[in-house]
C-alpha cells in the first residue's frame, strides 16, 4: 500500500515538474493542490511546507498572483493545522511570500491576516506576533502605503523603524506645526499597548533623527516636553506626578482630541487611575479624587514633595 501511494506522489510531481517546464502554470498549480491533499492527509507537514512554500514563490514570480496567492495561503494553514510554533525562519518566509503578492490582490489581506493569527500560538501576544508585523511595515513602507506600513509598525517593537517613518511621512506630507503630532500618538499608542520600551525608543530616535527637531529636552515644542515627561512617569507609576503633568500640558493635548482617550487608559494602565465614570468630571475628575482620597495614606507627604518638585522642574523646561 504505501509503496503504491509512493508511486501515486511520484507522479504527481513528474506532472508538477512537467508541467512548470512547458509554463502551464495553470495545470502546474492544480498539481500542487493535489499533492497538499495527499501530503496533509498522511501528515506529511515539513515535506508539504516546503512545497508549498517553493510553489507560491515560482507562480508569484511568473505572475500567477491568483495561483500563487492560494498556494500561500494553503501554507499558512499547515503551519496552523500542523502546530508548528511561530519562528524567525518562517516570519520571513511569510514576508517574502507577502513581497511578491501584488498589492492589489484581495487575497493579499487573507493571506497576512491568517499568518498574523497563526503568529501568536505559544505567545501573550493578541495582534499578532510583533517581529512578524515589524517585517510587513517594512514592506508596506518599501511600497509607500505609510498608513498601513505605521499601523504594523505601532504592533512591532521597531521604535526606530517606526521613528524613520514617521519622519518620512511628515517630510513629505505634513505640516510644520505638526512635527510633535506625529511622534505623540505613536508614542501614547505604544503606551496604550503596554510597550513602554517601544514607546521610549520611537521617541528618542524621531526626536533625534528629525532634522527640525533641536536637541533636548528641553524642546521647544511644549507636546515633546510632555512625552519626555510622560515616558518617566509611567515607569515610576507615580500618581501625583501624572496628573501635574496632564494639567500642565492640557493646552497641547488638546490639539487632538484622541489624546484623552490615549490617557484614559494610559493612567490605569501605570498609574492606578480608576476608569472614568459616564457622568463624572472625566479624566481630571477622576485623578483628583483618588489624589484626593489618598491624602491620609502612609507616604503622602513624600508624595506631594515629589508632585511640588516635578511641576516646578515642568515649569523651567517651557
Amino acid at each position: 500500500m504505501a509503496s503504491r501511494y509512493n508511486h501515486a506522489i511520484q507522479r504527481v510531481l513528474a506532472k508538477l515538474e512537467a508541467s512548470i517546464n512547458s509554463e502551464n502554470y495553470y495545470e502546474a498549480h492544480q498539481m500542487y493542490r493535489t499533492l497538499y491533499f495527499r501530503y496533509i492527509g498522511q501528515k506529511k507537514y515539513s515535506e508539504l511546507l516546503e512545497l508549498l512554500y517553493n510553489g507560491s514563490t515560482l507562480l508569484l514570480q511568473h505572475e500567477q498572483h491568483v495561483s500563487g496567492a492560494d498556494l500561500g495561503i494553503l501554507f499558512i494553514n499547515v503551519l496552523t493545522q500542523s502546530g508548528t510554533e511561530p519562528s524567525e525562519d518562517y516570519f520571513e518566509k511569510i514576508a517574502n511570500l507577502f513581497r511578491i503578492m501584488s498589492p492589489l490582490l484581495p487575497e493579499r489581506d487573507v493571506f497576512i491576516q491568517s499568518a498574523l493569527r497563526w503568529s501568536i500560538k505559544g505567545t501573550e501576544y493578541k495582534t499578532g506576533h510583533p517581529d512578524l508585523h515589524q517585517k510587513i511595515a517594512r514592506v508596506f513602507w518599501k511600497e509607500n502605503n505609510y498608513t498601513m506600513a505605521r499601523q504594523h509598525f505601532i504592533h512591532s517593537r521597531d521604535g526606530p523603524g517606526c521613528a524613520a517613518l514617521l519622519v518620512e511621512l511628515h517630510e513629505r506630507g505634513g505640516y510644520t506645526s505638526e512635527i510633535d503630532l506625529f511622534i505623540a500618538q505613536a508614542v501614547l499608542q505604544y503606551l496604550c499597548l503596554q510597550n513602554k520600551a517601544t514607546a521610549q525608543e520611537v521617541f528618542n530616535s524621531y526626536t533625534l533623527l528629525h532634522p527640525n527637531i533641536s536637541s533636548g529636552p528641553p524642546y521647544l515644542l511644549p507636546l515633546l516636553n510632555f512625552l519626555f515627561f510622560l515616558l518617566k512617569t509611567v515607569d515610576s507609576g507615580n500618581f501625583a506626578v501624572f496628573t501635574v503633568l496632564c494639567e500642565r500640558y492640557q493646552i497641547s493635548l488638546n490639539r487632538d482630541p484622541c489624546y484623552q482617550q490615549y490617557l484614559d487608559k494610559i493612567g490605569q494602565l501605570y498609574c492606578n487611575v480608576p476608569s472614568p465614570r459616564p457622568h463624572n468630571q472625566g479624566l481630571f475628575g477622576s485623578l483628583l479624587q483618588s489624589l484626593f482620597n489618598g491624602v491620609e495614606d502612609e507616604g503622602s507627604d513624600d508624595e506631594q514633595r515629589n508632585t511640588a518638585s516635578t511641576s516646578q522642574t515642568i515649569q523651567e523646561l517651557d
